[in-house]
């Protein structure tokens, strides 16, 4: 069965906390450099997969999107999302994104933005993506980098009086499910490497347009931990196109 965390309560309340979930894009410590990786929404049909609180469907539809699909595991999040939105093109479903199914070419953009890492089989649903995508359309996601989802703990190491000693890497080669925290609470994130993110891309026909590792813009380093991101990736940018 795969894991609904975003309706459980307590998780749901800490999530709202973040500075992401109540600034919405400029709250996010990736978006100045994920926003010059976006393409030109025009006229387009975009599907947004973990949409959340919809801001990236938002931003589609101020764009000038044709249409705009959000969808979303959380019933939660799609609430949230529905009262934020007053774009008429924007649209949502509550499905786990490895459950759904759309004619081939149904859409120009396809979206993704940090929820990924929650997918157990990458290859099926890049699979998928590849079809649903119209020649020429852009598929840009975000996920927790390589790096910081290996281990599995996602935190630092510290000494005895609390300072950071680093981040741990290990087990990198060895894929699949990891135990992590998050927002204090047990959440199962997938862990995979830098070459099955991009590899699987390509083998699908999609070529590879931009990678960015994005660091903490200036502005947010003085925040609480902000510098500290800095040390070690945490984030993987990608931008593809089908052939």
């Amino acid at each position: 069965m795969k894991e609904n965390k975003y309706d459980d309560p307590i998780f749901f309340q800490k999530y709202s906390q973040m500075s992401r979930s109540q600034q919405g894009l400029s709250g996010a410590g990736e978006w100045q450099q994920l926003r010059q990786l976006l393409p030109n929404f025009a006229g387009k049909r975009v599907l947004d997969l973990g949409c959340g609180y919809g801001w990236h469907c938002i931003y589609a539809a101020e764009g000038g999107a044709r249409s705009v699909l959000g969808t979303d595991i959380s019933q939660r999040m799609l609430e949230v999302a529905k009262e934020k939105t007053a774009a008429p093109q924007v649209a949502y479903r509550l499905a786990a994104m490895e459950d759904l199914d759309f004619p081939a070419g149904s859409f120009d953009i396809v979206l993704s933005s940090l929820a990924l890492h929650y997918v157990r089989d990458f290859g099926t649903l890049a699979a998928k993506i590849a079809g649903w995508l119209s020649v020429g359309g852009d598929f840009v996601f975000s996920v927790e980098h390589p790096v910081f989802t290996a281990e599995g703990s996602q935190d630092w190491y510290y000494d005895g009086e609390g300072k950071i000693l680093h981040f741990p890497v290990d087990n990198y080669y060895y894929e699949g499910e990891r135990d992590a925290r998050f927002l204090g609470e047990h959440v199962v994130k997938y862990h995979r490497t830098l070459t099955t993110y991009l590899d699987t891309l390509l083998q699908n026909g999609l070529s590879l347009r931009r990678i960015v590792e994005p660091q903490p813009p200036r502005e947010m380093r003085s925040l609480p931990g902000m510098a500290d991101e800095m040390r070690r990736p945490m984030m993987l940018l990608v931008a593809a196109v089908k052939n």
